[in-house]
């Protein structure tokens, strides 16, 4: 029998949806919380209907979207109305027996429900209630809604992303992926398990953990903010070339496409001797990283006429055995047959009784001691209603048929 995770024990309720906060309570789980996914009855989590629900193998859970069952693994699921008076109750009466609440609703619009974190301090003060919104919950723009593509356009993401203006492809760009949310997720977890630990070691009782989108990308972007509040210049977009190194890119193969990126005098000569360019490292204008960025427009021609020679993976053992920095652009078929990524376990399956078993992108921390686990596949909109409101309220099957019936409320374990 395999012991607990790390966060066994803490009991958290989740009343988020959609992805930055699924996505927090989703990693919680895997090390061993007991997560309590609110949803509403009949409908559910919005994101059930996000995604792809393409034609899987035999055995595996083809009844939730891949925008649910990407974030949604080891939860239990409460179909629960709490626009309702009892609803509100049965929250507040929930909230006595839990550590940690995540929302992500608009800045203060669960206080008309008083579910506000005011409101439900008072009845457990040692929560730790955690708010994920766009902008947060002060400024002048607490209460405009966003998205994802919001949050890349105003943090800087997209300006330095882009390609070079002028150029084919060039300007602002997105990233092809929700970085906004899963960066404000891991801000999250970093808050709700500090928050945690200051509870244990008595510092504090409970407290609001204020989580933005837009601060947590702008704060992501690490060197980029760093180097405009030092400099006070606006970097242009270079597309996938750096413009503060060289060669710093990707290069076309026979075959395909890999980047290299040469950060240093000694990967430079590596690189040159790698593609017999030896002469090139006596050459001035390639002494250091400034002038090779000076002359890049002699430099790389240079090195494109050597690759376009070479196939894939002669470039790849070259460059490896060399010690240069270099790596393949993949898609996600190229990922998942990658031999790294197996060996690291990055694809994994977690089963649900009714629904088979889902593929799901494992957690990536790899602990010497701590548990990790994927005890419980993505549920059924309100699977657990019945086991959760009777463990932790005492609830009567007269209570739950009369709640039932008026709709507060609902869910079967095999709905869906």
């Amino acid at each position: 029998m395999s012991r607990p995770g790390p966060l066994a024990g803490i009991k958290v309720l989740d009343l988020s949806r959609v992805l930055a906060g699924p996505y927090v309570t989703q990693t919680l789980a895997d090390f061993g919380a007991d997560i309590i996914k609110v949803e509403r009855p009949v409908e559910g989590d919005e994101a059930r209907l996000h995604g792809t629900k393409p034609a899987l193998p035999e055995g595996c859970n083809g009844v939730d979207s891949s925008g649910f069952s990407a974030v949604n693994r080891g939860k239990r699921s409460l179909a629960l109305d709490f626009s309702k008076p009892e609803g509100q109750a049965i929250i507040r009466e929930l909230v006595r027996h839990c550590d940690v609440l995540v929302e992500n609703f608009k800045a203060g619009s669960l206080k008309k429900y008083q579910l506000d974190y005011e409101s439900l301090s008072k009845v457990n003060p040692d929560l730790i209630y955690c708010s994920i919104t766009g902008f947060g919950q002060t400024g002048p723009y607490r209460d405009l809604p966003g998205y994802d593509l919001v949050f890349q356009a105003m943090s800087g993401v997209m300006a330095g992303t882009g390609g070079v203006e002028g150029l084919p492809g060039g300007g602002p760009q997105r990233v092809g992926h929700p970085i906004s949310d899963v960066t404000a997720g891991l801000y999250a977890i970093v808050g709700i398990t500090t928050a945690l630990i200051d509870r244990l070691k008595g510092n504090v009782k409970g407290q609001h953990i204020d989580v933005a989108l837009m601060d947590c990308q702008v704060a992501a972007m690490t060197i980029v903010p760093a180097s405009y509040l030092a400099s006070g210049h606006v970097a242009k977009p270079s597309g996938a070339v750096s413009a503060l190194s060289c060669p710093y890119q990707p290069f076309a193969c026979q075959d395909g496409s890999l980047v290299v990126a040469v950060n240093n005098n000694a990967q430079f000569f590596n690189l040159c001797r790698a593609l017999d360019l030896g002469a090139l490292t006596a050459d001035p204008r390639f002494r250091d990283n400034h002038e090779r960025v000076a002359h890049r427009d002699v430099l790389i021609p240079l090195f494109e006429e050597k690759f376009a020679g070479l196939s894939l993976n002669q470039c790849l053992a070259l460059l490896r055995d060399a010690g240069v920095p270099c790596g393949p652009i993949n898609n996600m078929a190229d990922v998942f047959a990658d031999e790294q990524v197996a060996s690291r376990g990055l694809e994994a399956r977690v089963v649900h009784p009714q629904k088979g078993w889902t593929p799901i992108v494992a957690n990536p921390l790899k602990f010497s001691e701590s548990i990790v686990s994927y005890s419980l596949g993505p549920p059924t909109i309100g699977e657990h209603t019945e086991e959760i409101l009777t463990t932790y309220l005492g609830a009567s099957q007269e209570a739950l048929t009369q709640w039932e019936a008026a709709g507060i409320i609902g869910g079967t374990p095999t709905a869906t």
